[in-house]
């Protein structure tokens, strides 16, 4: 068995939670997840089954979308509302709706962001999120982040703001959401956070655990399963025949091949090889996914 399960993830489950509970459900060791969420968020988790777990890394590096929900006048320890509160002020009632909209250009394009201390981001070998229960900080260097849209969906509450964000990997929407309330001028926590696509995957291609319970148990499991090919989805496919599929089994290059620089997918008679490399016309295998036959 092998493939990519796309998983609704529900609140208070860890990523490494629905790791074992879709090890019992798939009847292997074999599992991993693209792009962790934390424990109160919900929506889309890759979980990659068998030789698929290959492209685990891969697939990290893809863009993401969340909903979340910013909460004015609170600001906690977790940079979340599972935290402990360690400032609260009132919010004028001029940081309205038409004030956080206003400030949210700001935010959008190429930017600096230094990790939270309650994250899985390792500092000399030690997990952020251990030295903050500790009661240490520690010194973070910052990182590049690209915000490629923020918006204002709508104010469920007095002073809760739906936000939707589109952006590259490693943006940590805790962190965000604290900067736009600094920005105006109010404390800020994240009281939601749900992610509805991770790279070409959606929530309408998601499923819940307890659906994947059912799909075991009626034998139908693996017609859930993506292809690992879909994790490259965005990459043009190149055609190769039988003797550059050698080639590139064996990890030798082909010269003189018909393509432009760039990756892209090889397949060979329809059969997705992995992903490949085209520098001057020299192809070279990047990673693969096929059995070396």
């Amino acid at each position: 068995m092998q493939g990519i399960i796309v998983v609704d993830k529900p609140a208070g489950f860890t990523s490494f939670d629905v790791d074992a509970k879709l090890r019992g459900i798939c009847g292997t060791r074999r599992i991993g997840h693209g792009g962790t969420l934390d424990p109160m968020a919900t929506g889309v988790l890759p979980v990659f089954v068998g030789e698929a777990t290959k492209a685990v890394d891969m697939q990290q590096r893809v863009d993401k979308t969340y909903t979340a929900l910013l909460r004015l006048g609170c600001r906690t320890d977790t940079g979340d509302i599972t935290g402990q509160v360690l400032e609260q002020a009132p919010v004028p009632a001029s940081v309205d709706a038409a004030a956080v909209a206003a400030v949210l250009g700001q935010f959008t394009g190429e930017q600096m962001q230094v990790p939270p201390m309650y994250s899985a981001v390792k500092v000399n070998g030690q997990p952020l999120y251990k030295a903050a229960r500790a009661g240490r900080t520690v010194e973070r260097a910052p990182r590049p982040i690209s915000i490629f849209q923020l918006t204002l969906e709508d104010q469920p509450a007095a002073h809760d703001y739906r936000l939707r964000i589109h952006c590259s990997k490693g943006v940590y929407v805790r962190v965000l959401l604290e900067d736009i309330g600094r920005a105006l001028g109010v404390p800020a926590t994240m009281a939601a956070l749900r992610r509805n696509a991770s790279g070409p995957y959606t929530l309408e291609m998601a499923h819940t655990l307890d659906e994947l319970q059912s799909a075991k148990e009626a034998g139908t499991l693996e017609s859930l399963m993506l292809s690992v090919e879909s994790v490259f989805s965005e990459l043009p496919a190149v055609e190769v025949n039988e003797e550059t599929r050698r080639r590139l089994i064996n990890g030798a290059p082909t010269y003189r091949f018909p393509a432009r620089d760039g990756r892209y997918r090889a397949l060979c008679a329809g059969e997705f090889l992995g992903v490949c490399r085209v520098e001057k016309h020299i192809l070279t295998v990047e990673k693969l996914f096929c059995a070396r036959s």
